[in-house]
């Protein structure tokens, strides 16, 4: 082993240990510097933490395959299958073609005029208020009520769903999510929309859940046919999850950062142009999904260490957007910085489908914020933390909101 992977000796980062789910920062700067190439014997994993070895981990899908999982705890020597996400091509690229159709820009740009009404709906309640949880009270339920949307899970289901999914990232000690809590929680939502499907496939309506029961799906080989229900169902478990977790924890995030930087704060407020690119900055400053698994195919170097075959490798997606390297003062948040390229949407065929949704639902809910409640401090001492070892961000976040005198 070389020094550089072998640096890693006197240092140690566990994506597990809840000591670094508050900052992280400082310990990803020390991997990046001193070993970009990181070993960890206990859980057997490597890690990749600058921007470019992140990239190119991403670009190469055949070396680094997702079909072992992506989440530590979670990863098995033989493929896991099920969820898209957890696939590499061709069986990949034929489930993301059909499910691709429910994130068209303009399916996503019909749902502007709810996600607004949403958003404001959630805030004018807070009006009068000297304060609220801005993710128990807001941000926590504008993405779930998005996707349940989307999908077509109806109204009165709607926040018994969103607690489930909170539940599926239960952390146990030593753990992580491979737990009797979290594994009772993904059952009862996959039960849950299995039955939602079936009833789609008895009575179609104008909703994802029909069009997942109802869907042509074309094979590599020329052929057609529909998914099983078990194939829709497991979609369906994916974009719940999905679209509820990360965007939950983004708009967090905004709470949290626009309240440590009240003078950019204010620049958004009077000017709302400038918030497309501050949800970037956001999504480049603290990834709320800041670490995710490959399996390496063959073997593949970095910083002259070879690193063998079906090797774990966790891609720190976190830590690539902090790297000087990509981003000079990269622990400096500047809605004005030109944000080219951040990795927290990933990169390459496991790109973020909701990516544009996530970016949607980031940008209304910052411009609904800021247009009633344009000043707030976070209550720090009363706020705490979701920690998985692949999401990072508030599960509370109470605000004290200022109006002007």
């Amino acid at each position: 082993m070389t020094s550089t992977a072998a640096a890693g000796a006197d240092l140690r980062w566990d994506p597990l240990d809840a000591s670094f789910k508050t900052d992280p920062h400082p310990i990803w700067r020390r991997l990046r510097d001193e070993a970009p190439l990181y070993r960890n014997e206990q859980y057997d994993f490597w890690a990749l933490s600058r921007f470019q070895d992140v990239m190119t981990a991403h670009m190469d899908p055949r070396t680094f395959s997702s079909a072992h999982g992506t989440v530590l705890e979670q990863m098995t020597e033989q493929p896991t299958g099920g969820m898209m996400i957890f696939m590499d091509q061709p069986e990949h690229t034929v489930l993301r073609r059909l499910v691709s159709r429910a994130f068209t820009p303009r399916r996503v740009a019909e749902l502007e005029e709810s996600v607004r009404d949403l958003c404001s709906g959630l805030l004018d309640a807070q009006r009068g208020r000297d304060g609220f949880d801005y993710v128990a009270d807001f941000g926590a339920i504008v993405p779930a009520n998005v996707i349940a949307m989307l999908l077509g899970v109806p109204e009165a289901d709607r926040s018994r769903v969103r607690e489930t999914i909170d539940t599926i990232f239960h952390m146990e000690p030593g753990v992580g999510m491979v737990n009797d809590v979290s594994v009772g929680a993904m059952i009862e939502l996959h039960t849950y929309i299995t039955d939602q499907v079936a009833e789609r496939q008895r009575k179609p309506r104008d909703d994802m859940f029909s069009d997942l029961a109802t869907a042509d799906l074309l094979e590599p080989d020329g052929s057609h046919r529909t998914l099983t229900l078990e194939e829709s169902a497991t979609f369906g478990v994916l974009l719940v999850a999905a679209g509820t977790e990360t965007v939950a924890r983004l708009l967090g995030w905004a709470g949290s950062v626009l309240a440590d930087h009240p003078d950019q704060r204010a620049e958004l407020a009077a000017d709302g142009a400038l918030i497309p690119a501050a949800v970037e900055e956001l999504l480049r400053y603290e990834a709320p999904s800041p670490v995710q698994g490959r399996w390496t195919t063959a073997p593949t170097e970095f910083h002259g260490t070879v690193i063998p075959p079906d090797s774990k490798v966790l891609l720190l997606t976190g830590s690539a957007g902090r790297d000087d390297r990509a981003f000079p003062e990269a622990d400096r948040f500047d809605i004005h910085r030109r944000v080219d390229q951040h990795l927290s949407f990933g990169y390459g065929i496991h790109f973020c489908i909701g990516a544009a949704l996530a970016r949607l639902e980031g940008r209304i809910a910052i411009e609904e914020t800021l247009a009633r409640f344009p000043d707030w401090e976070v209550e720090r001492e009363k706020s705490s933390f979701l920690f998985t070892s692949t999401v990072r961000g508030y599960s509370n976040l109470p605000i004290t909101v200022h109006t002007a005198a």
